[in-house]
């Protein structure tokens, strides 16, 4: 890949890669490592790729590995996360209108509100869902009715 094709992913993806690791991790910090290292593998990447969306269901599912491997870490398992990460996320140049339930959502389990960020925000099929996560359609489903139920009651809790 050449230094402009990178530079061109990076302008179009780059918010998707962050908001997907951060909904993931939960920590701004983790995420932007995240992103840094999704883009190197995709500058080191010798596979070729048939569109944008080729691309892009490929950095997801790089962010998506690596954010696995960063909870699994030895280090994300005695430290303490940040809870700040919603309030940064909100204050980032890419927000927008949305950001309010987005960060409802990233309160959301980890499971479910990465369903529901890849099938609301980033507009996926159910099915493209489930073989980025590798697990079944009706796992998918089942994530996002339970996502769905939680998000009803974060939101009428909070309207109480």
């Amino acid at each position: 890949m050449t230094d402009s094709e990178l530079d061109r992913c990076m302008r179009k993806f780059y918010t998707s890669v962050y908001s997907t690791a951060l909904c993931h991790c939960k920590n701004p910090a983790d995420a932007d490592d995240i992103a840094q290292d999704v883009f190197l593998a995709l500058y080191t990447y010798n596979g070729a790729f048939t569109d944008d969306e080729h691309i892009k269901a490929w950095l997801l599912r790089c962010t998506i590995n690596k954010s696995i491997n960063v909870f699994r870490s030895h280090w994300n398992q005695y430290s303490l996360p940040l809870e700040a990460a919603v309030n940064r996320y909100a204050e980032s140049p890419e927000h927008n209108s949305d950001s309010e339930l987005l960060s409802i959502i990233m309160k959301l389990k980890k499971k479910n509100s990465l369903a529901m960020y890849l099938y609301y925000y980033e507009e996926y099929k159910i099915g493209e869902i489930a073989d980025m996560l590798h697990i079944s359609e009706t796992a998918v489903r089942a994530r996002l009715l339970r996502g769905r139920k939680q998000l009803k009651k974060l939101l009428d809790s909070e309207r109480n």
